[in-house]
């Protein structure tokens, strides 16, 4: 498998991960739990934007 396959697939990993994470979050009846999850959900999606780009190409207008 190719690099952007396994990075695609890490990627889609990781959003899955958050959602799951959100949804627990929702069920939490604790509040400092919910938030914890929040966090955790939060976290994951940004490491998913940035290891799976944003679909927008890196243009430098310079040149």
């Amino acid at each position: 498998m190719s690099a952007a396959g396994e990075s695609s697939r890490g990627t889609q990993q990781m959003r899955a991960q958050a959602a799951d994470l959100e949804r627990a979050a929702e069920r939490a009846t604790d509040p400092q739990e919910r938030q914890r999850l929040k966090d955790q959900a939060r976290q994951l999606k940004e490491q998913s934007e940035h290891a799976g780009g944003t679909g927008k190409p890196d243009i430098d207008p310079m040149v």
